[in-house]
């Protein structure tokens, strides 16, 4: 699989802001004012799951680890969600979703709960910026 042929699915694109890149996964936030939620896209043609990256699988691993404690260190939750699900979107792309005790659904499942209610522009770009910063990434 390649990254020559890769391109985000337009779904993700519709729902997410761009954070960066990361040397393997494309870095979204989810719009979602309601959960503070990133997403990691494996930037490989054809991929829909974590046994299609061969190889880089290891690589995927440790990218959810890095994003997982920029979110959690940015937003002090209680507990982190992770999975890679794709029956809607069949794009590999993994979620990191942070949950705190007093969020609107916990203990439940966010995905597919509720409508997403979208952030103030301003404060997507204030949540994107912090973590740009957690992760190196250029434009923090």
């Amino acid at each position: 699989m390649s990254e020559i042929a890769w391109s985000l699915h337009p779904q993700l694109r519709a729902d997410t802001a761009e954070v960066g890149d990361l040397a393997l996964s494309r870095v979204l936030a989810m719009n979602d004012a309601d959960f503070p939620w990133l997403l990691l896209v494996p930037r490989r043609a054809g991929a829909s799951d974590m046994i299609d990256l061969g190889a880089d699988q290891t690589a995927l691993m440790n990218e959810i680890a890095l994003a997982s404690r920029a979110l959690k260190d940015e937003t002090g939750c209680d507990k982190l969600n992770v999975a890679a699900i794709g029956n809607v979107v069949p794009q590999l792309h993994v979620h990191i979703v942070a949950r705190r005790k007093d969020d609107p659904l916990w203990p439940k499942p966010v995905w597919g709960a509720t409508a997403q209610r979208k952030y103030d522009p301003a404060a997507l770009m204030r949540f994107v910026g912090a973590i740009r910063l957690r992760l190196g990434l250029p434009g923090a």
